[in-house]
């Protein structure tokens, strides 16, 4: 006889018995609107009310290993670690030094099919696959970047996994963590600061003031600094001159930090950061005003990376936010590099689809850190794939196996172009209640064409078990060698060529346009030297092409570079295209007017 129950809470949201019974829970969290994964069939009694926990509610319950321990199994000792509080830490910086002549673990990178607003659970398999290496008995880290308060109080909400495989304190590493990102709000700043203050002191370096292309950051989601005018009110208050914000993640500080490999590195890459530029248009270092030395006493901890642990007590670093839609959004460097020198194996992600995060890990920061990732998981949905089949998202519950198969070609371009590496591919299917067998059937029988095997994953809700089976499969590949990393173009290419390798066998753009004046600064980039650098692509993650509406995989679209900018301190050109933001606008209905405190004190809303 079937069992029934009188009410089932889920997070914010609430649905009846019979959804429940008849298996078509399709949970919606917030505005992010991701359904919670797979729910096991839950055995309970006529008439029983039953409750099925939210991420936040699963993350308060957690019972935390004291971080001394989670560090000691991995075999840090008491003096390479600085707590802060009971369950986080940074690690310093010669545990790394300690271990350099050690030998690598194996690096797995967890990407994903073109991202839609549903959520497809990026994050999620990458802790779930750590926890599930360590289930197999191996040494396992995961390294994730640190959610930015931005996207948190705006649309998309926190980014610590969810369900069963997330990192804790997932409510601290989501809001001010270790401080971080805070501290490259003031670097950053400070360096603005001394720019204006050079200029209203006489101006000895001849900065040209049209020329400053140095702005200020601030980490939360305010569209109205976009574009301002500084130092208005009289001499005293200095020149008035256009500028703007970005939003902290998007600061080249922020990715100097992910890419440095010590303090000496550090200090040496802030100094070479462009400010602007004379009148001659010879470039303005932030040498030059003597910034990078307090710079880098602003950063000295924030280079220490930040350890926690995961549902399972499964050791992560969570170090670094770079997007990936306008920066190059992977995690730390040195991050990743004390993971490899601990761990058999090491669990990372790069941000949104492959075409940006995946491609931006390989070209970046693998060619700058001298990595080569062992293989790489790229993580669909049904719903994802329905979607860019061209369904409705009041529709994405019913089966529609012809839309599915028509939304593979998406998942298909990012295998392709994940392989194109020289990279071995597994297919993590994120499974939601509201799938079919059929729709399942269709994704692996479309990925047995590509020869590519795909995966169902219920880690949400079974945590290392749900995932197992896949890192089986990714252990077996790692270990047989099959990789075999390249980067897609040499550093020798010219810029506005990089730029159209990139366009063409990533995106499948048929050509890409450009004002003069951005050939003209990427062909004066090339006098001064830096004409080796790989380039960002800064575009929306909606799309393979620059519109956020052309779903799917299209191809010969025109890929528009509206701007470029020199991060020379990065180490890389940043290509900006369509209408894509440096600086986010909040929703009409942000996450924010969800998120508070209970009577109790705890914290509610945030996920």
């Amino acid at each position: 006889m079937r069992r029934r129950i009188s009410r089932t809470r889920v997070g914010p949201s609430e649905i009846s018995p019979d959804q429940l019974n008849d298996g078509l829970q399709d949970f919606e969290r917030g505005m992010r609107a991701a359904a919670t994964p797979y729910v096991k069939t839950p055995k309970f009694d006529p008439g029983e009310t039953m409750t099925i926990a939210s991420d936040v509610e699963i993350a308060q319950a957690a019972q935390l290993k004291p971080i001394a321990e989670v560090a000691g199994e991995l075999g840090l000792g008491p003096n390479e670690i600085e707590p802060y509080g009971r369950f986080k830490a940074k690690v310093g910086l010669e545990a790394l030094q300690r271990r350099s002549s050690d030998e690598d673990g194996r690096l797995i990178l967890v990407t994903a099919m073109t991202p839609t607003p549903l959520g497809e659970g990026k994050t999620l398999t990458t802790v779930g696959l750590g926890q599930a290496f360590a289930r197999m008995g191996k040494r396992s880290v995961i390294c994730l970047r640190e959610p930015s308060l931005g996207p948190v109080f705006g649309i998309k909400g926190g980014a610590a996994g969810g369900g069963k495989a997330q990192v804790l304190p997932m409510d601290e590493i989501n809001l001010h963590f270790t401080g971080d990102i805070h501290a490259v709000t003031s670097a950053h700043n400070l360096l603005s600061a001394l720019l204006d203050a050079h200029v209203f002191h006489g101006n000895e370096l001849d900065l040209d003031i049209n020329q400053i292309t140095w702005k200020r950051v601030l980490d939360m989601n305010d569209r109205a600094l976009r574009q301002i005018t500084s130092a208005l009110g009289g001499p005293a208050n200095g020149f008035p001159r256009e500028s703007g914000f970005d939003i902290t993640v998007a600061s080249e500080v922020m990715a100097i930090l992910c890419l440095a490999r010590d303090l000496k590195d550090l200090q040496r890459r802030l100094g070479n950061i462009v400010i602007g530029a004379r009148r001659d248009k010879s470039p303005v270092f932030a040498r030059e005003l003597k910034a990078d030395g307090a710079m880098t006493v602003l950063l000295k901890d924030a280079m220490m990376p930040n350890l926690v642990q995961t549902l399972e007590h499964t050791p992560a670093f969570v170090h670094g936010g770079p997007f990936a839609n306008i920066a190059h959004g992977c995690n730390s460097v040195v991050a990743t590099r004390t993971a490899l020198k601990l761990a058999d194996y090491v669990v990372t992600e790069a941000g949104f689809g492959a075409d940006l995060g995946a491609e931006k890990f390989f070209d970046i920061k693998c060619r700058k850190a001298g990595l080569a990732p062992a293989a790489a998981v790229v993580v669909a949905t049904v719903r994802a794939l329905k979607m860019n089949g061209g369904v409705e998202k009041a529709d994405l519950g019913e089966e529609n196996v012809a839309a599915l198969q028509a939304g593979c070609a998406n998942l298909g371009r990012h295998i392709e172009n994940v392989l194109g590496f020289g990279v071995p591919v597994v297919v993590a299917i994120n499974h939601f209640a509201t799938d079919t067998l059929s729709e399942i059937e269709a994704i692996r029988n479309y990925c047995d064409g590509l020869g590519v095997e795909a995966i169902l994953c219920r880690h949400w809700a079974e945590g290392s078990d749900g995932a197992e089976e896949l890192a089986h499969k990714v252990a077996e590949i790692a270990e047989s060698g099959q990789a075999q990393f390249s980067p897609l173009y040499p550093d020798s290419m010219p810029l506005f060529e990089k730029i159209e390798t990139v366009a063409r066998s990533i995106y499948r753009a048929g050509e890409v346009t450009a004002p003069q004046s951005v050939r003209d600064d990427l062909a004066r980039w090339e006098e001064q030297g830096y004409g080796k650098l790989p380039v960002c692509m800064a575009k929306t993650q909606y799309s393979f092409s620059a519109d956020p509406k052309q779903l799917g995989a299209p191809t010969g679209h025109t890929l528009p570079v509206r701007e470029v900018r020199l991060s020379a301190g990065a180490g890389f050109v940043v290509a900006v295209c369509g209408e894509i933001m440096t600086m986010p606008g909040l929703p009409r209905s942000p996450s924010s007017e969800r998120i508070g405190l209970s009577e109790g004190g705890d914290i509610e809303g945030l996920f």
